[in-house]
């Protein structure tokens, strides 16, 4: 029997005063015409979470930020229950407050759009998983751990 496999990955809500930035998701096959948060991505084998949402501020944003900049949200256990083990994820969500550059869409390929947003305010479609991360962080109900897409008994 193959061991139980999760994909680990890394979110990060770049924030000033009360907006978020966001992405317009295009072109990834995964969501796409959604908007997502600017920086995200897959954690690679050997790299820290936090050194995951760095890099993935640099690629996709063109920012640098500091591992010390993170400041933890929430870990998330997500599923679509569909027995595809690509499709079981632990996330990892962060806001972050400081940074260096300004930032740029990077990977033209996978956004179509960048922008500020009001908290109270936030565009359609979103993501649904981050969705429900933005909304408990308005609500200040945001667990710090949290599952989404399992059933409920």
């Amino acid at each position: 029997m193959e061991r139980f496999r999760v994909v680990p990955a890394a979110y990060v809500f770049f924030r000033r005063e009360q907006e978020v930035l966001l992405q317009l998701r295009s072109g990834t096959g995964f969501m796409d015409d959604h908007w997502a948060a600017a920086a995200a991505g897959h954690i690679e084998e050997g790299e820290s979470v936090f050194a995951a949402a760095c890099r993935e501020a640099r690629e996709e944003l063109g920012i640098e930020i500091l591992e010390t900049d993170l400041e933890p949200l929430t870990a998330m256990h997500r599923t679509q229950l569909n027995h595809s083990w690509i499709d079981e994820r632990v996330d990892f969500f962060f806001t972050c407050r400081s940074w260096s550059g300004e930032p740029r869409l990077q990977e033209a390929g996978k956004a179509a759009d960048l922008g500020w947003f009001d908290l109270a305010a936030l565009p359609h479609p979103l993501v649904p998983h981050e969705k429900y991360v933005l909304d408990r962080l308005v609500e200040g109900t945001l667990p710090s751990i949290s599952s989404f897409g399992f059933q409920t008994g």
